[in-house]
C-alpha cells in the first residue's frame, strides 16, 4: 500500500459503517475502521458526514447553454415540440449570446460546486458551425482538467445528411480530441435511418470510439430507430460503447412492449440516458433496470434554447427521476441515486470510479443519514474532492 499522503477521517459510507479514507497519488489507497492509527501528513476529519462518490453528469451541452448570461425569454414552438424548430431558434440566441468559452465556464463551475467529478457533453459539430464550437470547448476543457473528467460527443445538430459536408466533420472532430461520434434522430430529422447510421457507425469504427445518438422520435417510430441501433451495435461487436439519449419512445410503450424493448437493448449492451423532462414521456427506468439495461442521467440542457430550466444538480437530477418514476421505497431511492453514480460511470466506462480502493479520490461530502435521505432532501452545504482536492464547497468552486 502506498503512503498515506491525506487521511480523511471519521467518513460516513453508504452501509452505514464509518471509515477512515486513506488517499495517495490522487487514489484511495485505504478505507479501514475510524481511528487506526495512521501515519499522514494531513488529515481531514468529515465528522460524519455522508461521503458518496462524485456525481456522473452524463448528458449536458456546454456550447449552447445560456447560464450566468443574460435572460434569454423561451420561445415556443409554433406547433407543438418540432425539432428543426427548436434548432433554429438555437442558432437565433447563440447569435447574440456571451462569447462561448465564458458561459462554458459558467456552467461547469455550477455542475462542479454541486459535486459532478465525471461530465459527459454534445458539443455541436455540423455544417452550420464546422469545428469552431468544439475548438472552444476542447481549450476549456483543458482549463478545468484538474475540476473535473469530460468526454466530448462531436454532436451534429443540424443533422448529418441534410448538413452538407457533416459526415467528414464528425471525422475531423474525433482527430482533434473529441471522445465519441453522436447522432441525431435519424429517422424524424434526416429522413433515412441507414444512411444516417451508417455515418455514425463508419466514424465510430474508423476511429475506435463510442457513440452517443440522441433519439428524441416517439412512439413506434422511436421504437424502429432503437432496434436498429440495436442491430448495428450486436453486429459490430460494440456492446458497451453505444448510448441512446433520451428515448423519449420507449415511454410511449405498452408494458408488454416496453419488455421486449427492453430485453433487447439490454442483448445488445446498448445504455439508455434519460433526464425525465417534464413534459415528454421517458423511459421507464425501473422497467429497463430489471431487464439490465444500464440506464444514466443528465441534466441535458441548462437555460438554453430548449427550456429555461437547469441546475446542474446530479442529486437533484436523482430525485426528479425518483419523484416522476414513483420511487418511495429505500430500495428504489438507491436505485435513482444509482442512476446518477455508479450506472453513470459503467455507461462511460470509467474504470477507476467509487469509493473502493484504487479508485480516484473523487467524492462529495453531504449532510444526510443515508442514501435515500439525500436523494429526497437533496441538501446544500457539500465538500467536493477531486484526486483527494478540495475542488468546492458551499456552493463555490475551490481554485488552489
Amino acid at each position: 500500500m502506498s503512503a498515506i499522503e491525506t487521511l480523511f477521517a471519521r467518513a460516513k459510507l453508504a452501509d452505514g459503517s464509518t471509515k477512515d479514507i486513506g488517499v495517495a497519488d490522487g487514489h484511495i489507497v485505504s478505507i479501514e475502521e475510524a481511528g487506526a492509527t495512521v501515519s499522514t501528513s494531513q488529515t481531514i476529519d468529515l465528522e460524519g458526514a455522508l461521503v458518496v462518490p462524485g456525481f456522473l453528469e452524463g448528458h449536458i451541452h456546454l456550447d449552447t447553454s445560456f447560464y450566468g448570461d443574460a435572460w434569454i425569454p423561451h420561445k415556443p414552438c409554433t406547433n407543438g415540440f418540432d425539432v428543426h424548430e427548436r434548432v433554429a431558434f438555437q442558432a437565433q440566441n447563440m447569435a447574440q449570446a456571451a462569447p462561448m468559452n465564458e458561459r462554458a465556464r459558467n456552467q461547469l463551475d455550477l455542475c462542479i460546486a454541486n459535486g459532478s467529478t465525471h461530465m459527459r457533453s454534445h458539443v455541436m459539430v455540423d455544417g452550420s458551425v464546422g469545428l469552431k464550437s468544439l475548438e472552444t470547448i476542447l481549450a476549456v476543457r483543458e482549463e478545468y482538467r484538474e475540476l473535473i473528467d469530460i468526454q466530448l460527443v462531436a454532436f451534429p445538430q443540424s443533422g448529418i445528411l441534410k448538413s452538407p459536408g457533416t459526415p467528414e466533420l464528425l471525422d475531423e472532430a474525433i482527430a482533434m480530441g473529441a471522445d465519441l461520434v453522436g447522432g441525431l434522430d435519424p429517422a424524424s430529422f434526416d429522413r433515412d435511418i441507414e444512411k444516417h447510421l451508417d455515418v455514425v457507425f463508419g466514424v465510430a469504427e474508423k476511429r475506435g470510439v463510442d457513440i452517443d445518438i440522441h433519439l428524441h422520435e416517439g412512439g413506434t417510430l422511436g421504437l424502429f430507430t432503437i432496434e436498429q441501433i440495436c442491430a448495428r451495435t450486436r453486429e459490430l461487436s460494440m456492446g458497451g460503447h453505444v448510448t441512446i439519449s433520451h428515448a423519449y419512445g420507449l415511454g410511449d410503450l405498452s408494458v408488454d412492449a416496453a419488455k421486449r424493448a427492453a430485453a433487447l437493448i439490454a442483448a445488445s449492451g446498448v445504455s439508455i440516458m434519460t433526464n425525465a423532462p417534464g413534459a415528454h414521456p421517458f423511459p421507464p427506468v425501473a422497467l429497463l433496470r430489471s431487464a439490465g439495461v444500464t440506464v444514466f442521467s443528465g441534466s441535458d440542457n441548462i437555460r438554453d434554447s430548449w427550456w429555461p430550466y437547469g441546475d446542474g444538480d446530479m442529486l437533484g437530477r436523482a430525485m426528479m427521476i425518483g419523484y416522476r418514476s414513483g420511487f418511495y421505497t429505500d430500495d428504489e431511492l438507491k436505485a435513482a441515486f444509482d442512476v446518477v453514480t455508479e450506472s453513470g460511470a459503467k455507461a462511460l466506462r470509467l474504470k477507476d470510479y467509487g469509493l473502493r480502493v484504487g479508485a480516484k479520490a473523487d467524492f462529495v461530502t453531504l449532510k444526510a443519514e443515508h442514501v435515500p435521505e439525500a436523494v429526497v432532501a437533496v441538501p446544500k452545504g457539500r465538500s467536493v474532492f477531486k484526486a483527494g482536492k478540495l475542488v468546492a464547497r458551499n456552493g463555490a468552486v475551490v481554485r488552489n
